[in-house]
């Protein structure tokens, strides 16, 4: 698993929870607590390039908020075609 980054709080609008990420992650991918257990999807990635944050949309209600969040490990890069 790889560290996505620092949970700082559920949105009152959208009930997402907003983390502060170390990684870019991709829209879709699956995010899971330190227990490895599978809490949600990231839902979008915003704010500055070089230090961004990212809305993970929750499977389902989520009785206490993560501290640290987690992706699993990334996967061999896929090559374009024609290179």
């Amino acid at each position: 698993m790889r560290r996505l980054g620092k949970v700082l709080h559920l949105s009152p609008m959208t009930g997402n929870l907003i983390v502060k990420a170390q990684v870019t992650p991709r829209i879709g991918e699956k995010v899971y607590n330190g227990e490895l257990r599978l809490i949600g999807f990231v839902f979008d990635v915003f704010g500055p390039v070089s230090s961004p944050y990212v809305a993970v949309k929750p499977r389902s209600s989520l009785s206490r908020l993560p501290k640290t969040v987690f992706l699993p490990e990334a996967k061999g890069r896929s090559r374009r075609k024609g290179r």
